[in-house]
């Protein structure tokens, strides 16, 4: 049995749905840990059921790539210059190399934009991921939720 293929595209308007289950699973399925169930809410826009235009008020449409399995949605990254802004995947398709092919397109696609390095705010669950890519964190900065709420999270940088 031949292991599926996993593509990255540009996210589409008519996947916006998609990408906000996505967003909302990926919040849903986090233990209270590093983070209480309140900043958990926040940080999912207090969505319980995914909506068709949430995400694009948060995230811009052309900053926004998708992984796809199979031409299913499995995750989504944003990026912008060499600034990992947002990267999420379904809890159902995490652990599967989902994340580190959105990371490494976005790596890729900052060098070729002549770029030296990457950066990105991790979650403290994330971390230990993208420690594992190569990152090494700098600090801990603030993350504003929309709800006024503050959490910490781990600024990160790639040298190419």
């Amino acid at each position: 049995m031949t292991a599926p293929e996993i593509y990255v595209r540009p996210a589409q308007e008519t996947d916006a749905w998609t990408l906000s289950a996505i967003h909302i699973a990926a919040i849903k399925a986090l233990p209270a840990t590093f983070y209480t169930r309140k900043e958990l809410l926040a940080w999912r826009n207090y969505l319980d059921k995914p909506d068709n235009s949430s995400i694009f008020k948060y995230l811009k449409l052309d900053t926004i790539k998708v992984a796809t399995e199979n031409e299913i949605i499995t995750g989504f990254a944003s990026f912008t210059g060499n600034e990992l802004i947002s990267l999420y995947v379904h809890p159902h398709y995490q652990g599967r190399g989902m994340g580190r092919i959105l990371v490494e397109h976005f790596c890729s696609e900052a060098f070729e934009q002549g770029f030296h390095s990457v950066i990105t705010t991790a979650s403290l669950y994330a971390e230990g991921f993208y420690l594992r890519l190569g990152f090494m964190p700098i600090k801990r900065v603030p993350h504003y939720l929309g709800s006024g709420l503050v959490v910490p999270v781990t600024e990160m940088q790639k040298e190419f």
